[in-house]
């Protein structure tokens, strides 16, 4: 591994951390919006305070590095299960597109999930300071 290769391994965890944490904020400020949006793809907008803590409390512990392959895991399920709920239409372009962009953002969770959050990464200190006690 080359030097500058462990230092994008963070830079790489915020820029996946960084969609989700502003699509929670969205969310919120957006709230009625969002949850007619659910419910018209036959999703109950009840379950929208789920889904932002999911989006924003996953994408935090992602972006700072705690718990960060679990994180990646429940983002990456959960990419995967948002575009096909909301844009699997293969007639529809764009969509096919969003669709695209969730499997991609989900294949960059998944190397996250195989080679760990990086360096500066609370996980790191966590094992750190386990492991000397």
């Amino acid at each position: 591994m080359t030097a500058y290769a462990a230092y994008l391994a963070p830079i790489g965890r915020v820029l996946l951390a960084f969609i989700f944490i502003l699509a929670g904020v969205q969310k919120i400020t957006g709230y009625a919006g969002t949850a007619g949006y659910m419910e018209a793809f036959g999703v109950p907008g009840i379950l929208l305070p789920l889904v932002i803590a999911t989006e924003l409390g996953l994408g935090l512990m992602l972006a700072v590095g705690f718990k960060a392959r679990l994180a990646a895991l429940g983002l990456a399920g959960f990419s995967l299960i948002a575009g096909l709920l909301f844009h699997f239409n293969p007639a529809d372009q764009m969509q096919t597109i969003l669709l695209l962009k969730n499997i991609a953002i989900a294949g960059g969770l998944l190397t996250v999930v195989a080679h760990g959050p990086g360096i500066l990464a609370l996980d790191n200190n966590t094992s750190r300071s386990l492991a000397t006690a």
